[in-house]
């Protein structure tokens, strides 16, 4: 079995991250919901605290070996400070990490070095599609093989920096199986919007529509090579990231609220020793400390190649989508008609908390 104490590495790590995640994100986190941009040398440092790099072996370029439990615990306390900076920060990953789990060895070899030696690079990834019943494992974005190359179409949705990357991993549905295809950014019949995506939350991180017309892709850009890959540990992987997002920005939500019921006093006594406040403040520790030790749990399984971790990772992101919502509305709650107004940052938590059900595919462990 895990053990719940992480190790010394680990430690220095969610330290450091978390300093740079309430210094710098959090100070920044309004302005650039506001502005709808995040600044470069935010990103950059964040960048630099080497997450990415840390779960790169030496032989690609990195300082480390991947470590899904690591990831885990990283993406939950860089995003206690602002989802939106830690997706920007984490966007590289959503193309490099699928390489190193199931491409080839020539693919590896080509461009883990690239992206993680040098400074940020927008390297991006298009799962999502902007349909009803979107499901990772049925893709509309369809790929067919035409003999030494395949032929993309289809249309993807809320794809991370798509306008600058300098490469996507694009997801199609090739004979019933999801595969990934890389394409680099002058791809004839490669369309990308010229307006960013309109969402109700993480207004601060830029996604675009990306279509693709007949879009001819090398055998070799087939991700895993010519023999393709097993979509399955990318997915869980999604998932697991997913579920450790939203359980960063529902913390968030709730140390921000059980702070201000402590202060904040109606009728002589703080809200904090009101018995409806109570409750609610123990329910949501009660279910965040639930969907953390879930995520951890399937964190660990992953690592460790269990039999049931892609289950684990689909119960850990769908519980904790739910949770997010519930804890993110309750902090709103909480501060009344405070929690209403941009001057606190819990009704901006509440409107990303409602995306978590379709946010799978914007981050990876």
């Amino acid at each position: 079995m895990y053990s719940f104490d992480p190790t010394e590495e680990q430690q220095m790590l969610v330290e450091a991250v978390g300093k740079y995640a309430l210094n710098d994100l959090r100070a920044a986190a309004r302005e650039a919901e506001e502005s709808n941009e995040l600044a470069k040398k935010l990103v950059s440092k964040g960048w630099e605290l080497g997450l990415l790099q840390a779960s790169i072996p030496e032989a690609y370029g990195g300082f480390g070996e991947r470590s899904a439990v690591t990831g885990a615990l990283a993406l939950e306390e860089m995003a206690f400070g602002d989802l939106a900076g830690t997706l920007a920060v984490m966007t590289p990953s959503l193309f490099a990490t699928p390489i190193l789990l199931v491409g080839s060895e020539e693919q590896r070899q080509t461009w883990l070095p690239k992206i993680i030696e040098g400074d940020w690079v927008p390297y991006t990834a298009a799962l999502i599609e902007y349909i009803l019943d979107f499901d990772p494992n049925a893709l509309k974005t369809m790929a067919t093989a035409s003999g030494d190359q395949f032929i993309l179409n289809g249309e993807k949705a809320f794809v991370p920096f798509a306008k600058d990357a300098e490469a996507i991993l694009v997801y199609a549905d090739l004979n019933g199986v999801t595969q990934g295809f890389i394409i680099p950014k002058s791809a004839a019949g490669l369309t990308i919007s010229d307006e960013r995506e309109k969402l109700m939350g993480l207004n601060a991180f830029p996604m675009y529509r990306v279509k693709l017309d007949s879009v001819k892709v090398p055998a070799a850009n087939r991700l895993g090579g010519a023999s393709g890959h097993d979509f399955a540990p990318v997915l869980a992987s999604m998932r697991v990231a997913n579920a450790a997002l939203a359980v960063g920005v529902a913390n968030a939500a709730f140390e921000y609220s059980k702070n201000y019921a402590k202060e904040r006093e109606a009728f002589g006594v703080k809200i904090a020793q009101k018995q409806a406040i109570a409750f609610m403040l123990a329910e949501m520790r009660t279910e965040i400390e639930a969907s953390r030790l879930l995520t951890w749990e399937a964190a660990w399984k992953l690592d460790q190649g269990k039999e049931d971790a892609y289950t684990e990772a689909y119960l850990a992101s769908t519980g904790a989508a739910d949770m997010a919502m519930m804890v993110t509305d309750r902090a709103v709650q909480i501060l009344g008609g405070h929690g209403y107004i941009r001057e606190h940052p819990v009704e901006m938590w509440m409107r990303e908390g409602r995306g978590f059900a379709t946010f799978t595919g914007l981050a990876i462990v």
